[in-house]
């Protein structure tokens, strides 16, 4: 029964694709099943079964792409064909709590970064040239600093808001904000996202250096004076400058400005920038699968241009 009825969604999705295959194309870059060594195997076989891993991993990529919450998946799974065919029709669904506790689970130990290089490792694959310039940057993500009267009087200086533990203050030119900072370093030729880091708000975007001693790194004006791994130091300049320094820093500018690319797809297409969760190990797991579905989005152009290019 469980077949046939795959067989008639299958069926249905067929129009589906033909309307909007963005889901299929990506869907079809990776080979996820290289993901599955990079998990432990259960230590016991008591308790329930574990959900497909690679089902939590292409749900945790569903929630960056679309910008929804942990019960706004569980139903759009159930809901949306695209969805469901992306996790091969999979014969059950995790619920909301199943799908929390795998990303918590992903906040411990290195299984994150361990999925971060062998997505990097996937897209080198498919012959995309990452060169030595780099161009890093921020950007806020806005988190829900809680209510002003929470009742939890004399709980320390350590608890910002009663909603949200490692979120922090800080202002940019006159607006406040409340949250963390997502740090990334983009290759100046493809525009992907090769590393990143999450920090709190108030953290000076100068004290994250994510340059390798064999880049040249272009950096914005907030980096002036910080100091750098990279073999070359393309940072803006600030303060009064000679009609030398301005025309350095218009070229290094013509170039910088391809690091806010990211940002504008996480923005636009994915409607991130924010997030619910609570601690900056959530935050950063969190956001390396909205870094990595924005390399997949990013990877899916890359090849068609490659292909179009071929036929010219």
């Amino acid at each position: 029964m469980n077949t046939l009825t795959n067989y008639a969604l299958q069926t249905k999705y067929e129009q589906v694709k033909k309307l909007r295959p963005k889901l299929e194309e990506i869907k079809n870059l990776l080979n996820w099943k290289r993901f599955l060594s990079l998990f432990p195997d259960k230590e016991s076989c008591l308790g329930r079964p574990e959900y497909n891993r690679i089902l939590m991993l292409k749900i945790m990529f569903l929630q960056s792409w679309y910008s929804i919450s942990d019960e706004e998946i569980e139903f759009q799974v159930y809901d949306r064909l695209s969805f469901q065919q992306f996790l091969d029709f999979p014969e059950e669904i995790p619920d909301y709590t199943t799908i929390w506790r795998f990303r918590e689970s992903l906040t411990e130990g290195t299984i994150a970064e361990q999925i971060w290089e062998e997505l990097q490792h996937q897209i080198l694959s498919k012959g995309v040239e990452i060169k030595e310039g780099k161009i890093q940057d921020a950007t806020f993500i806005i988190a829900e600093p809680g209510k002003k009267n929470s009742g939890l009087n004399g709980r320390g200086r350590e608890a910002k808001a009663s909603r949200n533990r490692d979120a922090t203050w800080t202002k940019k030119g006159n607006k406040n904000y409340f949250g963390y900072k997502l740090h990334s370093k983009v290759d100046v030729n493809t525009k992907i996202i090769t590393e990143f880091g999450v920090s709190t708000a108030k953290t000076f975007d100068g004290h994250i250096d994510l340059a390798d001693s064999n880049e040249i790194t272009y950096r914005d004006r907030c980096y002036s004076g910080s100091k750098t791994k990279a073999k070359g130091d393309a940072t803006m300049k600030r303060g009064n400058l000679t009609p030398h320094q301005k025309l350095r820093n218009k070229r290094i500018s013509r170039t910088r400005c391809r690091g806010e690319h990211p940002y504008a797809a996480i923005h636009r297409v994915f409607h991130g920038g924010k997030t619910k969760l609570t601690t900056l190990a959530r935050v950063y797991v969190q956001q390396l699968f909205v870094c990595a579905s924005y390399n997949l989005l990013r990877l899916t152009f890359l090849l068609r241009d490659s292909v179009s290019s071929l036929k010219n």
